[in-house]
């Protein structure tokens, strides 16, 4: 398929985007005002003028990209600013000015990444020093005077009036070193592996930089109780490590080192104690520790199969400002759309993601070269695992942590990070399916 007719399809699949956001805003403002506002057409076209500039940016730089891949990051910024403008208050609708800043920001820091990052393979070449430079940035929100806390974790820095969460940058530099150190000692991690007991471990001398690295990170991330960045990683350590060696018994014993490492850091760690503990009954204190989980759980069982409609869900106390929903916005903004959208609105933002994992795999199968294959499985990974963290939290799957639900929750360092990551996807794409088929022809 030509780059033409690529594009066409990444157009013509923006359109409905920008149509579903100008109906959100106006069921928004006809249940909130009792009325409908020509505003809310005002905001579709805006974002559509946005979703195009960036459009012509990519038939010019990227022409033979996926066409799905930035349509479908719009649908879930879209979703996400509907979601967040819908609760109205002072503080949502600035909430939604500053997500949809952001979603330009994170758009030009993806132009950046284009115009910078052509030749993406100059990465390899740096891979300890974007290692060192994400450690640093995991560590960040510990250093005085600049570190953050928030609900007990580490998460952000402030400089000033801006507040950044160190932990997305840092996601995409461990990615990039993971992928390229196990493309440059992928044949000696099996070809010198040994056999104990029936079962193939990696030998040390080569595994054991990329233990280093991994083992910092994840120290780090307990260091500043960001468990759900912890997991990520560890889900995109295992995936490249899968990939790079195709050994099964490398996933075995990483599994094997998972449970072991999270049955002594929830025995250890109070932090971590008390969230597993919450997740396993959270009715032991359901006016305190266990009062979020239980009512997402509650709101998600309002929304029924097709949900109680935009604005129709109680997220505060009447007559009071007390949340009935702990942090909507941000922790909870899944559990919002299954109450108002039910159960199909719930399963349409799943899908999405879903695709999304499925168009990055895909870029990872057709990329020619071991470190092009490697990156798009990790960014595809820690993308698409950090839904399913967060997903798997609100729904009582696994316990709840305080990452944010891609491009949907509010926060703008995810934003760009996440833009980021789809520019470095792109420039995979562009390249494979260019070189793909120059090679056919």
């Amino acid at each position: 398929m030509t780059g033409t007719a690529l594009r066409n399809r990444e157009l013509a699949a923006l359109l409905p985007v920008a149509i579903l956001l100008t109906i959100g805003f106006a069921a928004v403002f006809a249940q909130g005002e009792d009325r409908l506002s020509d505003l809310s057409l005002a905001y579709g076209l805006y974002f559509l003028a946005v979703c195009l500039a960036a459009h012509i940016f990519i038939r010019i730089r990227l022409p033979d990209s996926d066409p799905f891949l930035f349509p479908l990051f719009a649908l879930l910024t879209a979703i996400g600013l509907i979601m967040i403008y819908r609760l109205d208050s002072d503080l949502a609708r600035e909430f939604a000015r500053d997500q949809a800043n952001w979603f330009v920001v994170g758009l030009v820091f993806f132009a950046m990444t284009v115009l910078f990052l052509r030749d993406y393979s100059v990465l390899e070449r740096y891979r300890y020093t974007i290692a060192a430079a994400s450690l640093f940035l995991l560590i960040a929100p510990r250093l005085p005077g600049i570190g953050e806390q928030v609900n007990g974790a580490y998460l952000s820095i402030s400089l000033g009036p801006l507040s950044f969460q160190t932990t997305e940058l840092a996601k995409i530099g461990i990615v990039i070193f993971l992928a390229a150190y196990l493309w440059e000692n992928r044949e000696l991690l099996v070809i010198k592996a040994k056999r104990v007991l029936g079962i193939t471990l990696p030998p040390l001398k080569y595994l054991g930089p990329l233990l280093v690295v991994w083992g910092a990170s994840m120290l780090m991330l307990i260091f500043i109780r960001d468990l759900g960045s912890s997991l990520m990683f560890f889900a995109a350590f295992l995936a490249l490590l899968y990939v790079a060696t195709g050994r099964l018994s490398f996933v075995v014993v990483g599994m094997a080192m998972f449970l072991l490492g999270a049955w002594v850091i929830y025995s250890t760690v109070g932090h971590v104690t008390d969230r597993v503990d919450i997740w396993l009954d959270p009715y032991q204190d359901p006016s305190g520790a266990g009062y979020q989980v239980l009512q997402s759980m509650f709101a998600q069982a309002d929304g029924g199969l097709l949900g109680e409609g935009f604005a129709e869900s109680l997220v505060t106390i009447p007559g009071t400002e007390t949340a009935l929903l702990p942090a909507a916005h941000t922790d909870l903004i899944y559990t919002l759309v299954v109450s108002e959208t039910g159960l199909a609105g719930g399963v349409a933002i799943l899908a999405t993601y879903l695709m999304i994992a499925a168009r990055g795999y895909k870029t990872a199968v057709i990329a020619r070269d071991g470190f092009s294959k490697l990156l798009a499985t990790g960014l595809t990974t820690v993308f698409t695992f950090q839904a399913f963290v967060i997903i798997g939290g609100v729904t009582r799957v696994i316990p709840l942590t305080g990452v944010t639900l891609p491009l949907v929750s509010y926060g703008g360092s995810s934003i760009v990070a996440n833009f980021i990551l789809l520019g470095l996807l792109l420039l995979i794409s562009d390249r494979a399916r260019r070189e793909a088929r120059r090679l056919s022809s």
